[in-house]
């Protein structure tokens, strides 16, 4: 947590929005249309701390939150980020295991049965699995998320849905990405434990959960540790990052190749390489139209090498070569100032959301920061499930936010 002593100069915010300085606990909307649990920042107020300021030294350890806000709540930088929550917005805890990090990554919404699924950790603390024991998938009923809720009262009030653990064939070894539907099916990517390879599966969302390995290989070689997936609007290609945290947490062997991004053609068997020169690849994601990748590089976070916040906690886009696929014209799109980026979603307007080291961060297309979900631990990963609701993955717990933003189309054809 940040000091507030040198914040005394911070005016919470905006000159247009300064009404809104501290969130009720009602979940009512108050009169300027301001979600209750928002909290209105102004940057201009913290540009300059002084002399004695109360500076961060850890991107890791302490948090930017100057008015000691209770998580969870939305941290308000730009106007347009009330535009994304709605005026009713509300987030709160839906599931929660304090001893277990069962709601790590790879969420994937399937609307026919409005189920969510997604992986625990996989070698992290609290995850449970390690080269010796594999992690696991899980689901919850958005449904049963509802009727809680109702069963709750007024209020934000957090409740604890169930997550069932779903049954997956030896093949599938520590999940760690996900998207989809393709074709119905949840599409997987698997980091692979001890000999067994990493690998990009399709899994029957319905009971017994049959499953289909796509790819397990490049040109015989075992990837390192694959890590996230997303389908390509249009194309419906399969790109997909490859890094080494498998073998940085101890549940993969030294790795056989850098770390990159590929291109899988599911049609066609074709494999290929569409970036590299990363430090740690990690979360993918596209703009609607398909035009322009987003690749997040966690180099921050080592594994067993420990964190280094000089190295990349970053963001970058690229054009996607209509032809080839290939990411082109790689630019510095954010910069995170708390953990890494990790998982990452965008909306319909092209928004775009990834889970850090305080919870999700929000950015319009030309990268400034709009807002957080601020929940003061970390989130890996997020998803739509559909207009309006965010489930958010947050190790031990997940966060449902119901806000305004309409949802970027995952599942394909």
């Amino acid at each position: 947590m940040v000091a507030t002593s040198s914040f005394t100069a911070i005016v919470i915010g905006l000159t247009a929005w300064v009404y809104a300085t501290t969130p009720s606990q009602s979940g009512a909307t108050n009169k300027h249309g301001v979600p209750p649990q928002a909290v209105l920042v102004n940057p201009l107020a913290f540009n300059v701390l002084g002399i004695n300021g109360s500076f961060r030294q850890s991107a890791t350890e302490e948090f930017f939150n100057p008015t000691n806000t209770s998580p969870p709540f939305f941290q308000v930088f730009h106007p347009d980020f009330l535009k994304i929550l709605g005026p009713s917005a509300i987030i709160r805890a839906v599931a929660a295991n304090p001893t277990f990090a069962f709601a790590h990554e790879a969420p994937i919404w399937v609307p026919e049965t409005d189920e969510v699924f997604f992986a625990s950790n996989d070698g992290g603390a609290l995850g449970m699995s390690d080269i010796d024991h594999n992690n696991q998938v899980s689901k919850i009923s958005l449904k049963d998320v509802a009727a809680a809720i109702k069963a709750s009262g007024p209020g934000i009030a957090p409740v604890n849905v169930t997550a069932t653990k779903i049954d997956l064939p030896e093949a599938i070894q520590m999940t760690n990405g996900g998207t989809g539907p393709f074709n119905g099916k949840l599409l997987l990517i698997n980091s692979g434990r001890g000999p067994l390879p990493p690998s990009l599966a399709l899994v029957d969302p319905a009971p017994p959960h049959n499953t289909t390995v796509l790819l397990d290989n490049f040109f015989g070689r075992q990837f390192n540790s694959l890590n996230d997936v997303k389908i390509h609007p249009g194309s419906n290609k399969l790109f997909f990052t490859d890094v080494t945290y498998g073998f940085l947490n101890h549940f993969r062997p030294p790795p056989l190749l850098p770390n990159q991004v590929y291109r899988f053609d599911p049609d066609t068997g074709s494999v290929r390489v569409v970036a590299d020169g990363f430090d740690r690849c990690n979360g993918i994601a596209f703009a609607p139209d398909g035009k322009t990748a987003f690749v997040t590089d966690t180099g921050a976070n080592g594994g067993f090498l420990g964190n280094n916040q000089t190295e990349p906690a970053t963001i970058y886009a690229f054009d996607v070569d209509p032809k080839s696929n290939a990411f082109k014209n790689r630019r510095v799109f954010a910069y995170v100032d708390t953990g890494i980026a990790d998982g990452i979603q965008l909306d319909a307007a092209g928004n775009v959301y990834a889970g850090t080291g305080d919870g999700v961060q929000v950015w319009d297309s030309d990268g400034t920061l709009l807002g957080k979900f601020f929940l003061e631990t970390v989130s890996a990963n997020l998803v739509f499930a559909g207009d309006g609701r965010l489930v958010i993955m947050a190790e031990t717990a997940i966060y449902f936010a119901e806000i305004a933003a309409k949802a970027n189309k995952l599942s394909f054809p």
